[in-house]
């Protein structure tokens, strides 16, 4: 029986309806089934595509896949083994967070209106996959990046990326708790983080999809502010006195104003419904980062 992408596509639509939960690149059931088909089928995603025939194998593997979606309730990324975010394809697999930060929006427009005209070092912290270092190295080319990363699996699969990226020369992974002071010799001109934030209680209620993911990417204690508490701390040192911070704290973004009253948070629209990132620009901070100060 012969089948087109297009028809395949309105198929696995209609199994993943109401059946599954969303978040993890895509937000509805069209997009996750498009992701997936053109994944597998190895299609570009242009209109042309629709009309193409599937082989059987391909289909075959697409019919195994939204079944396993549907039942285990497991992220896509983690069946293809990859996703795509920001028009590039890391490789991720199941142990670390699938990438989906909206930081990335903003480092692919150049924070042009809060940076200095020339970014030569960039830290990123809880690296995870790699995503967001990768991008902003392509961002700012003559940039060197050091990107923290707690967990070693976690590590590997961004050095995998930055690999296939082509960056190995410009990107260096260290297995380092962020929240720890490090010397370094000088300060950066940007700063990414982010961070595990979920508070306990909603750590309690996520779909399932976010529950296969590792609670070390997501968990940050009772207030979802563990993680970024220490790296705030070190933000003086680490920073340059013209440089910018970028965190991201999701829904813990009111605990984080209540803790910390006297930063001055700068809190961008981001596109796509995202929350919760902020910006701290160096010659701000200071001696602010004291709780309640």
């Amino acid at each position: 029986m012969r089948a087109t992408v297009g028809a395949t596509i309105e198929l696995i639509c209609a199994q993943f309806e109401g059946e599954v939960h969303f978040g993890h690149g895509t937000d509805n059931a069209w997009d996750e089934a498009v992701a997936l088909v053109l994944s597998v089928a190895q299609m570009p995603d242009v209109t042309e595509s629709l009309q193409k025939t599937l082989d059987a194998n391909h289909l075959e593997r697409i019919h195994q896949l939204a079944k396993r979606r549907v039942i285990d309730r497991v992220p896509l990324a983690y069946l293809l083994g990859q996703c795509t975010y920001m028009g590039l394809t890391f490789e991720v697999q199941p142990g670390v967070v699938v990438p989906r930060s909206p930081i990335g929006y903003l480092l692919s427009d150049g924070l042009q209106l809060w940076l200095p005209n020339s970014v030569k070092r960039v830290l990123d912290l809880c690296g995870g996959s790699g995503c967001l270092g990768i991008i902003a190295a392509q961002q700012f080319p003559q940039a060197k990046v050091e990107m923290l990363e707690l967990d070693p699996l976690a590590a590997k699969i961004a050095r995998q990326n930055i690999q296939k990226h082509g960056l190995q020369e410009r990107i260096e992974v260290h297995v380092a708790d962020a929240t720890i002071a490090r010397p370094y010799a000088d300060p950066f001109d940007l700063i990414v983080c982010n961070p595990p934030y979920v508070d306990a209680i909603d750590m309690r209620t996520l779909p399932d999809e976010f529950k296969a993911e590792p609670s070390i990417g997501l968990a940050a204690g009772k207030d979802g502010l563990d993680v970024i508490a220490g790296v705030l701390d070190q933000l003086p040192v680490w920073l340059a006195p013209n440089g910018l911070f970028v965190g991201e704290v999701g829904a813990s973004s009111p605990a984080l104003m209540r803790t910390y009253p006297a930063l001055p948070f700068i809190w961008p629209e981001l596109p796509l419904g995202g929350e919760g990132v902020f910006l701290l620009e160096g010659q701000a901070i200071s001696s602010h980062t004291a709780r309640g100060k």
